[in-house]
C-alpha cells in the first residue's frame, strides 16, 4: 500500500522533471551565476576568471549618481503608468461588455496594440513625436509652437510612458473583461431596483467584485513598468541627459556597452529585490481581497 502511494506521489514530479531541468538550466542557474558575479570584478577581458571583491560593487552603486537617477525615473514610471493602466482599461472593459451591435470589432480594435511588436510601436510613435511628426503638424494647424517631445528632458520620459500605456490598455482590458463577464446580471438588476443606476451601479457592484482583478492588473503593470526597456531603447536610448533612462537600460549599458558584467549583475540584484517586493505585495493584497 505504501509502495503504491509513493509511486502515485512521485509520478507528477517525473512528468515535471523535463520542464524543471530546462527551467533550471535557462533560469535558475543563470540567476545563481548573476548573484555570484555581483560580488566579483568581471569586466573588459571576459576570458579572465572573475575576481572576488565582496561588497565593492555595492559601495560603488551607493555612490553612483546615474543609478539613483535611473531608479528615480523607474519609480516615476511606476507612479504614472500603473494608475492609468489600472483605471482606464476597466472603463474600456465596461464599455466593451455592453451587448451592442459591432462590439466585437471594438474589442479587436482596442486589443490590436497589444499584439503589435514593441519595435514597430516604438518606431511609429517616434515618428509621431518627431519635430516634423504628426503631433506637431496637428499643433501647427491649431497655432501651437512645435514641441520637442523626445529631446526635452522634462517631456522625454512621459512621451515614452505614452507608448507603454497605449500598448497595455487592450491587454489589461481583456483581463477585466473576463472578470466582468463572471458577474451575474441579476446583481445589476437588483441594484437597479434599489435605485443604483449609471456609474453608481458600477461603484456599488463592479468595483467591489473586481478587486482581485484590480490587484492583479496593478501588480502585473507595476512589474512590467519596472522592467521597461524596449521603449526607451528605441525612442530615446535614455536621453536626453539620462532623463528617460531606467534601471534596466542602465544595466544594459553597463553590461553590453562597457562590459562591466560584475557591476551590471549588482544592478540586476537590486532590480530583482525591487520586483520581489512587488510580488510579495501582490500575494499580500490578494490575501486581503480574499478575506474581504
Amino acid at each position: 500500500m505504501s509502495v503504491t502511494f509513493s509511486r502515485r506521489s512521485l509520478t507528477p514530479y517525473l512528468f515535471l522533471l523535463p520542464a524543471l531541468f530546462i527551467l533550471s538550466l535557462t533560469v535558475l542557474w543563470p540567476a545563481v551565476q548573476a548573484f555570484y558575479l555581483s560580488f566579483t570584478n568581471y569586466e573588459y577581458d571576459l576570458t579572465q576568471m572573475p575576481q572576488w571583491v565582496g561588497l565593492k560593487n555595492f559601495n560603488r552603486l551607493w555612490g553612483d549618481r546615474t543609478f539613483w537617477q535611473t531608479l528615480r525615473n523607474t519609480l516615476l514610471y511606476l507612479a504614472c503608468v500603473v494608475p492609468v493602466l489600472v483605471v482606464l482599461p476597466l472603463g474600456m472593459a465596461i464599455l466593451c461588455n455592453q451587448k451592442l451591435k459591432g462590439m466585437n470589432w471594438f474589442r479587436a480594435a482596442y486589443y490590436t496594440p497589444a499584439v503589435i511588436s514593441m519595435v514597430v510601436a516604438g518606431i511609429a510613435w517616434k515618428w509621431l513625436f518627431a519635430e516634423t511628426g504628426l503631433l506637431n503638424q496637428l499643433g501647427e494647424l491649431l497655432g501651437l509652437p512645435p514641441v520637442s517631445w523626445l529631446a526635452n528632458p522634462k517631456l522625454a520620459i512621459f512621451s515614452v510612458m505614452a507608448v507603454t500605456i497605449w500598448k497595455g490598455l487592450g491587454y489589461y482590458m481583456v483581463i477585466y473583461l473576463a472578470g466582468l463577464q463572471a458577474i451575474p446580471a441579476e446583481l445589476y438588476e437588483a441594484a437597479a431596483i434599489d435605485g443604483s443606476e449609471g456609474l453608481g451601479k458600477h461603484w456599488d457592484i463592479t468595483v467591489p467584485l473586481m478587486k482581485p482583478y484590480l490587484v492583479l492588473v496593478a501588480v502585473i503593470s507595476a512589474i512590467s513598468a519596472t522592467k521597461v526597456f524596449e521603449e526607451v531603447y528605441i525612442m530615446t536610448q535614455g536621453g536626453p541627459r539620462n532623463s528617460s533612462k531606467t534601471v534596466v537600460y542602465y544595466l544594459y549599458e553597463r553590461a553590453f556597452n562597457d562590459l562591466e558584467i560584475g557591476y551590471a549583475c549588482t544592478i540586476g540584484l537590486v532590480l530583482f529585490l525591487l520586483i520581489l517586493g512587488l510580488s510579495i505585495l501582490q500575494v499580500s493584497l490578494q490575501g486581503l481581497t480574499r478575506n474581504d
